[in-house]
């Protein structure tokens, strides 16, 4: 589980002057995945007549475009995750929660796993059963008992938090889960599975979950027994982009923290499966992480005498590569001259850590299109030039091409050349981008989202905010006070 996106985006938003004008650090190009000789014509899933499209849609750029038939063979893939018993899918909502992308989840036959209570209402709002809603986060909710009675799963991520469930629900066998630190972590960006990452949630340097010596030790069957509490999931997820034999490892440990309690009727393995976003990275085989735990569950069965249902927490795996942004370019820039061998070709976006913040926050490297303006595809050029592309905020850490895992580290990329006004589209950016933005700083609104169906027809799930409605809720000093 990541930590709440509205942090995330308070704490670049309002970063300090002297942060704002540090300045980044150069590098020269090295990486030979994203610099393929001929670019491509085309984005992810967006030609340049259905980026066009879509721009038209939603009356201009940027936008962020979801690919449905891209969203539906994610849910084939993970609705076949191998299991023995039994299986639940819970999307992770906090990776693009669009009303419509959780309709389509459900009519699918996906629940879902909320990280806030306000998560958990969104949810709700848009027509999701409680019963069908698991939270698990880092700040138990004020109504979280309401939430329990109306069918709401919770797992408790803390001592303190088991401790007020407890309280609130004393003596009455009240069913409860428990998200366990496993001990180890594993993160997209770090190898260390006990070091402290951005995308590691697991092991000692970070705070989620229950400590698990705290579990074996007796600290938590002590609570459960106090106040009378049933558990009946355990949960444990270890980062975002995991390495898949240490998920496999830790799946394989947390089946142990299942035989505690008798009452344990599934295991909640979370998600953090990694998505290949560019040429040459791999994308997790589920299949291939799956058959060895579905053995293991079958012998802690012939063990036990238990057959417990498999959970899942995709988020990224289900909506990254069905995402795109899609902006245009509105300036260019050089810094190079016979006297500077340091200098760049500079793209400038008309969007950025606004609406991606993913390369500004990890030095994450997301696939960069370049479309003719026409929107025409026998328009789109041969030539080619390495570039710089950087957002539109005032903030030196708006960069979009950093090297990988440094975001302070400019990365050229090699791109069709680009003109003031073509359009450059941003593939990867279905997960962590929407729903964790930087959205309104500069006082930038938020975009629009469009779905493009299996037709190719293209439809607006989200209005471009507009100026009065990021400040519509400032209130005024009284008068005389200045």
């Amino acid at each position: 589980m990541r930590a709440s996106s509205s942090s995330l985006a308070i704490l670049v938003a309002l970063a300090s002057t002297i942060d704002a004008f540090t300045p980044i650090k150069p590098h020269t190009a090295s990486s030979t995945a994203l610099r393929a000789e001929a670019p491509p014509s085309s984005s992810g899933f967006l030609t340049p007549e259905l980026a066009q499209s879509c721009i038209d849609t939603a009356a201009g750029t940027p936008l962020y475009a979801y690919s449905l038939a891209t969203l539906a063979k994610s849910v084939d893939d993970v609705l076949d995750f191998p299991n023995a018993y039994g299986l639940t899918v819970r999307y992770a909502m906090k990776a693009s929660p669009n009303g419509s992308i959780l309709k389509y989840f459900l009519s699918r036959g996906i629940c879902i796993d909320a990280s806030s209570g306000f998560e958990v209402r969104r949810a709700m709002d848009y027509g999701v059963p409680a019963e069908k809603i698991s939270l698990s986060s880092q700040e138990l909710p004020q109504d979280f008992a309401e939430l329990v009675k109306m069918g709401v799963k919770i797992n408790a991520c803390s001592i303190s938090q088991l401790e007020r469930f407890g309280q609130a629900f004393p003596n009455c066998s009240q069913k409860v889960g428990i998200r366990v630190n496993p001990g180890v972590g594993s993160g997209g960006f770090s190898s260390s599975t006990t070091g402290f990452s951005k995308t590691n949630v697991g092991g000692p340097s970070s705070s989620f979950g229950i400590w698990h010596e705290q579990v074996t030790d007796g600290t938590v069957p002590a609570i459960v027994e106090k106040y009378g509490l049933e558990p009946e999931r355990i949960h444990t997820h270890i980062g975002s982009g995991s390495d898949p034999a240490i998920w496999q490892s830790v799946a394989k440990t947390s089946l142990s923290f299942c035989a505690i309690w008798d009452t344990v009727t599934a295991l909640n393995l979370g998600g953090g499966y990694k998505v290949g976003r560019n040429p040459g990275e791999a994308t997790t085989d589920l299949s291939s992480i799956g058959a060895p735990v579905t053995e293991a569950f079958v012998e802690f069965a012939k063990e036990h005498g238990r057959e417990l249902k498999l959970e899942i927490e995709p988020g990224t795996y289900l909506v990254a590569n069905a995402g795109a942004l899609v902006t245009t370019i509105q300036d260019k820039v050089s810094t190079k001259s016979p006297s500077n061998d340091d200098g760049y070709t500079w793209l400038k976006m008309d969007a950025g850590m606004t609406d991606v913040l993913r390369p500004s926050l990890y030095g994450a490297i997301h696939p960069i299109t370049i479309l003719p303006a026409s929107g025409k595809s026998a328009d789109v050029g041969t030539s080619t030039e390495s570039v710089v592309v950087v957002g539109h905020c005032c903030e030196s850490g708006d960069l979009m091409t950093p090297k990988p895992g440094e975001p302070e580290s400019v990365e050229e990329r090699a791109l069709r050349t680009a003109e003031i006004g073509d359009i450059a589209v941003m593939d990867g950016s279905g997960a962590y981008c929407a729903g964790m933005s930087t959205k309104n700083y500069n006082s930038f609104p938020e975009a629009p989202e469009v779905l493009v169906d299996l037709d190719g027809k293209v439809h607006l799930i989200r209005k471009r905010q507009s100026l009065k409605q990021i400040y519509e809720n400032e209130c005024d000093v009284p008068s005389g006070l200045f």
